[in-house]
């Protein structure tokens, strides 16, 4: 198959190393404090009644947590504490949706490494069609720029309300092979976001579509990208996993375990770190970190912290896409839910099988308070996967919100040695 130029440019930036420059080097960032098995987490679990139900079954509910203090020195510079809970990157969860916060970040950086004049997040895209399975997304022109095909507003829709088709769109644009490949050298070796959200097998979702750019005022072809195909098999990194004892599927129930083995993975402390690089960059190893530009970041940070109406963005403003529509924990996606003032979360969520997860950082101008905090848990009642049957409502949902609002009291009362400076979260800028 035959690959553009500037794609062999992209493949060969990307493994280039991302040092600082040697005139003027700064020390790496110092590594977090790690406690597994917390006991300080474990008391906080079990100081909440509505917490109980749950941790006390924890195994049942497949449950982990990652709670990470942050503690500003004299220069405001944050240090970082993880406290967990049952954390074990050997035991397989489905990440659904958390799977789009390394593909927005990734994509973004593709964009800075084609070094192509005219193409931005911006530029409106065509995608087509070269294999079965595979579907379209046209070059759209429209006086509303938020129905525009474009990368920026692809990323915004997976932010704001977790769109799927827009993943797949980003997905096709990254291609299988660049997509894990650059994960592998980030550091996240466990990794693997092999799959779109739609009903292609193993084969077909290693072919990605033909993709073009074109120049929004004179519709001209600014970058074009051919169909390609990951011809490098991606192991599975827990070899073969199997839940539940029945799926469903074509509306008859199978009596096996559903088979998980080619599916994505993303363990909850690597997507925890991936939205840490994105967030605190500076506190991130040169390795480790994104290649953005302070506009990807803001822009990032922007659309994980708003809601589906405060962000203007003009295709959610109905009352479908309510505030907490993608805040699990504290609000616990409940539709009457009040905003506590002054808090910020910047998060991306995951439901999916019967898997629920939150990744998400607090940010409280008004208790001066900041945390990361991620969990997932499983709440599959009857062990039969693809029924529509879990316990989302009643349980998962509850249970998140609880954690979240928990673990955030315990914050305002916890001792700091210099207060934390917040100000750069707060900004009210539009980022477009």
């Amino acid at each position: 198959m035959a690959y553009p130029m500037r794609l062999f440019t992209f493949l060969s930036c990307l493994l280039l190393s991302s040092e600082p420059p040697t005139s003027s080097p700064s020390p790496p960032p110092p590594e977090p404090t790690r406690f597994a098995n917390s006991r300080l987490l474990d008391s906080l679990l079990r100081a909440d009644s509505r917490l109980l139900p749950v941790v006390e079954r924890a195994a049942e509910y497949e449950l982990q947590i990652i709670y990470t203090q942050i503690n500003r020195d004299a220069q405001n510079a944050p240090h970082f504490v993880q406290h967990d809970f049952r954390l074990d990157a050997r035991q397989y969860f489905n990440p659904a949706s958390l799977v789009k916060l390394p593909t927005v970040a990734l994509s973004l950086e593709k964009l800075n490494q084609l070094h192509v004049e005219g193409l931005t997040r911006r530029t409106p895209m065509a995608t087509g069609t070269a294999h079965s399975c595979q579907t379209a997304a046209p070059y759209v022109v429209s006086p509303d720029s938020d129905k525009v095909n474009t990368v920026g507003n692809y990323i915004k829709r997976m932010l704001l309300v977790s769109d799927n088709q827009a993943y797949n769109r980003l997905y096709e644009f990254l291609g299988q092979g660049l997509l894990n490949q650059r994960l592998q050298q980030l550091g996240y070796r466990n990794a693997r976001i092999v799959r779109r959200f739609a009903p292609c097998d193993t084969a077909g979702n290693r072919y990605t579509n033909p993709i073009s750019f074109r120049d929004a005022q004179t519709s001209q072809i600014v970058y074009q990208q051919s169909a390609a195909v990951n011809r490098q098999f991606l192991s599975a990194p827990l070899g073969r996993v199997t839940k539940g004892r029945a799926y469903q599927a074509g509306g008859r129930i199978i009596q096996q375990p559903y088979d998980f083995t080619t599916a994505n993975y993303l363990p909850l402390e690597d997507i925890t770190n991936i939205l840490r690089a994105i967030l605190f960059p500076e506190a991130t190893p040169a390795n480790q970190r994104f290649q953005l530009t302070p506009t990807d970041y803001a822009f990032l940070r922007y659309y994980l912290h708003q809601t589906p109406h405060d962000s203007g963005y003009s295709l959610y403003q109905s009352s479908r896409y309510f505030d907490a529509y993608k805040k699990y924990l504290y609000y616990g996606r409940s539709p009457k839910a009040v905003a506590q003032p002054g808090l910020h979360i910047y998060n991306v969520v995951g439901m999916s099988h019967g898997y629920l997860a939150d990744v998400a950082y607090f940010a409280d101008s008004t208790r001066h308070t900041e945390f990361l905090l991620s969990a997932v848990l499983y709440v599959n009642k009857d062990g039969v996967i693809n029924d529509g049957n879990y316990e989302y409502e009643s349980v998962g949902l509850p249970f998140l919100a609880a954690l979240g609002q928990q673990i955030q009291q315990y914050e305002a009362k916890r001792s700091r040695t210099y207060p934390a400076k917040l100000d750069e979260w707060f900004q009210k800028d539009v980022i477009k």
